[in-house]
């Protein structure tokens, strides 16, 4: 009956308290809605509704094990996604957090001047030109539409510059952050060492790598464009929409970074 109770005495705090609560999970749904940890929350957010319907029913013994049991995993989840949550605190205080939601306030969305115009193509053409005559390895995944929060929270956060200089700093054989993909976004280098997910195709022939497969795997899931500098030929490659682009000379480099970013 307590239940009735609260519905039939709703009052304007009950309302503020509904909206900030859905205002909050509507926040981090949009936040995790392209990484796999939004299968975690649904599971979550299911679990404790169906605890919520049990407590409802007065199903007493059902309700006092589901309870227990979500609050177990609520411990067990800190436990297990400590190095994700500190990497998701990290980003939410970074500015790159700051500046993704600017163009968007709660339920509204305003439009705002695009940053692709403001890609520093030259910048990154003169790196991968470089590192190809030197036959260093690298990988730069430069976003779009698409957050790709899931890749940056699984690299080591940076708030830089594109710069020439930088990028082949990082990618210079031996460093600590060599080994993995650098991601830009919105005309700034936000994260390296970034883990990335291998194309699913079987086309690619063996001549191509595991830089080469991972470029192509962030493509087919998001709109990003990457940029590989093979180590042994030092041959540079596009990837779009789940395609490479092999052997690509800096002139045609360029102007496709144009094409896709301005």
């Amino acid at each position: 009956m307590q239940y009735f109770d609260k519905i039939f005495h709703f009052t304007w705090v009950d309302a503020i308290d509904i909206l900030l609560v859905s205002l909050l999970l509507y926040q981090l749904f949009i936040f995790f809605r392209e990484t796999s940890t939004i299968k975690i929350f649904i599971g979550i957010a299911l679990l404790y509704i169906l605890w919520k319907v049990v407590a409802f029913l007065g199903l007493s013994m059902l309700g006092d094990i589901l309870g227990n049991f979500i609050n177990l995993g609520v411990l067990l989840l800190i436990i297990v996604f400590q190095p994700e949550i500190r990497k998701f605190l990290l980003y939410m205080g970074s500015r790159t957090f700051i500046s993704s939601s600017r163009g968007r306030f709660l339920f509204w969305r305003f439009n705002k001047p695009s940053s692709l115009m403001s890609l520093n193509i030259d910048e990154i053409v003169d790196a991968c030109v470089n590192m190809s005559m030197n036959r260093t390895g690298a990988l730069i995944v430069i976003g779009r539409q698409s957050t790709l929060a899931d890749v940056i929270l699984s690299g080591y956060m940076m708030e830089a510059e594109v710069k020439s200089l930088l990028l082949q700093n990082i990618f210079y054989k031996n460093t600590p952050l060599h080994d993995g993909a650098v991601i830009i976004k919105n005309n700034r280098i936000v994260a390296a060492k970034c883990v990335l997910p291998l194309a699913s195709s079987t086309k690619l022939g063996e001549e191509f790598g595991t830089r080469h497969r991972a470029a192509v795997g962030i493509t087919e899931t998001t709109d990003a464009v990457a940029i590989v500098v093979s180590e042994q030929s030092g041959k540079i490659s596009l990837a779009v929409q789940g395609q490479l682009n092999a052997g690509l000379k800096p002139s045609l480099l360029k102007d496709l970074l144009h094409l896709y970013f301005s």
